[in-house]
């Protein structure tokens, strides 16, 4: 593990963060799932789909 990364969680035990950026965070994350979820079940509108190039279009060669 990266020294960075413990030195981040250290911080983070030492300074908890607030109930609303918890919050915050939990409701991105059910967002993102709930589109995850919607999209699986193909309720999705095909307009908002991104289409896939063939490779070596968009490479700039």
């Amino acid at each position: 593990m990266n020294p960075i990364w413990l030195l981040r969680m250290r911080r983070w035990v030492a300074r908890p963060p607030s109930a609303l950026q918890v919050r915050i965070v939990l409701v991105v994350v059910a967002l993102c799932a709930l589109l995850v979820v919607i999209e699986r079940l193909g309720y999705w509108p095909e307009a908002l789909s991104v289409e896939r190039l063939p490779r070596g279009i968009g490479h700039g060669r």
